[in-house]
């Protein structure tokens, strides 16, 4: 039953890691670290039950004691007939549990780690040749401009957009999808937050809620830069700057404010240590953090 419990795990994985190369929401949606971590956990919890489970119990496949009643029955004569035909010796206790084919709980766990081992190391050279890391310097160079000059726009000053391939910065232990100090003039963004503004902008493809959301991230980061430090008046004023942002590279502007808005009603959803970005009561049409109160279009 571990076995199979076991065999499922690792298909799913499998099947999941196809999933996420090629779903771009679920890329953006869940980390790939996660699924292996809780594959490895389940790996284990299948070694430790191994040695745990108990082994099967055979039921008593005798004569019922109805059925010995109604036709009688020498127990100590059956038994001998029994010993004189296979010639063995008798068992002290009559019960007995039947342990089933062997286990190799070891071997098991091996071949299990093995399996997330190798998916892994696929993942790591799939992505190593895809994506922002996948682009020559002189792409990156290009790209890191031209995001760094929509930056500026909004900062209203000359910043420098970096993508932190190194993950020191910025990333899925950090939790962040990029960071800026507050009136600096450097920010930095995740290489998959590049990645979606480089496919726009270059590429012309949008991922929908992933474009949105890089396009939410610069913007929001860029405003940092230009001196607003409270999270959620920032990424007030990013959803609304992130229309002009999307349509200089490269969106219409009906589409590019409709990722926004779509932004803007995911943003209602934080909770947690993420309700600090919750964009404040007045962030809306005619409010107080309307940056173009003169129009009726909002964000």
């Amino acid at each position: 039953m571990l076995a199979q419990r076991s065999t499922l795990v690792r298909l799913g994985l499998l099947l999941f890691v196809l999933a996420w190369l090629f779903a771009s929401d679920l890329r953006s949606a869940i980390p790939i670290w996660l699924p292996f971590l809780v594959a490895l956990g389940l790996e284990l919890h299948f070694f430790t039950g191994a040695f745990r489970e108990a082994p099967s119990r055979v039921p008593d496949r005798g004569p019922q004691p109805v059925d010995l009643d109604l036709y009688g029955y020498d127990p100590e004569e059956e038994e001998l007939d029994d010993l004189a035909e296979h010639d063995y010796e008798p068992e002290d206790d009559d019960d007995y549990y039947y342990e089933g084919p062997p286990r190799h709980p070891v071997r098991s766990f091996v071949v299990g780690l093995g399996i997330i081992a190798a998916l892994a190391l696929v993942l790591g050279l799939v992505d190593r040749n895809s994506g922002w890391s996948g682009l020559d310097d002189s792409k990156q160079a290009v790209a890191s401009r031209r995001l760094s000059e929509e930056a500026s726009r909004v900062a209203e000053k000359r910043v420098t957009i970096r993508c932190d391939e190194s993950g020191g910065r910025v990333g899925a232990v950090q939790h962040a999808d990029g960071i800026a100090f507050v009136g600096g003039t450097v920010a930095y963004l995740t290489p998959q937050v590049c990645f979606d503004l480089y496919r726009l902008t270059y590429k012309h493809e949008a991922a929908s809620n992933r474009t949105g959301r890089a396009l939410a991230v610069l913007a929001h980061e860029a405003w940092h830069l230009r001196g607003v430090s409270d999270e959620g008046r920032t990424e007030c004023y990013a959803l609304q700057s992130g229309v002009d942002v999307g349509r200089r590279l490269g969106l219409s502007t009906g589409t590019s404010r409709r990722l926004m808005r779509q932004q803007l009603a995911e943003n209602a959803l934080r909770t947690g240590s993420t309700s600090e970005y919750r964009v404040p009561p007045d962030c809306h049409d005619g409010g107080a953090l309307d940056l173009h109160p003169d129009t009726s279009s909002f964000p």
